[in-house]
This record gives structure tokens, sequence and C-alpha cells, in this order.
């Protein structure tokens, strides 16, 4: 099943903005909806995590602001299965433009 879209958060935790949203709170992972574990490997039901389908991964780093008021901590294997993140920012996976024959 091809996967859409970028990750979304599963979080050991969760509060509620002014709004009564529900956001991640203390750990959190990168998770695609429609799969069972997060990009590092952990079962979503073992490992207890709450899932927010509505939250984007890159909305739980502090630099961002948006959902990152209560996260404790963000899972280093995940964002490196993202693949997405570097020390410039959030960049484009890398493709080979012109392959050999």
């Amino acid at each position: 099943m091809p996967v859409r879209g970028g990750p979304s958060v599963a979080a050991s935790r969760q509060w509620r903005d002014e709004n009564g949203v529900r956001m991640p709170a203390g750990e959190v992972h990168a998770w695609y909806p429609g799969t069972n574990q997060t990009l590092c490997g952990l079962a979503l039901s073992r490992s207890r995590l709450l899932r927010f389908s509505h939250v984007r991964w890159p909305d739980v780093f502090p630099e961002s602001g948006g959902a990152a008021e209560e996260v404790n901590e963000v899972c280093e294997k995940c964002v490196a299965a993202s693949g997405r993140r570097s020390h410039r920012g959030w960049s484009r996976p890398w493709t080979r433009n012109s392959p050999r024959p």
C-alpha cells in the first residue's frame, strides 16, 4: 500500500490547546496513518502511543512553534527515518536525476 503525504505524529501523552484540540506531549514519534508502527519500528499499541493524525511531523519541532509546546523529546530514529531533516532544515529527499542505463 503506497503511503501518501508526510508522516503524522504518535506521542506518549496529550494535552488540549485553548480551542480544545488534542495535541501531542511527552515523547513524540513519526507515524504514517494506516500503519501500526512508527518509523523507528515501535508498535503503537504495545508502546501505548496515542495517534495524532491531524498533526504533521514537522509541527512537533521546537523551532516550528506549532504543536511543540508540551513536547519533551523527539525520537532521533524517527527524525533520521523521515529523511527530510538536515542541518539546513527541511529539504526534499535525494533522487538521481540521470541514472545510468
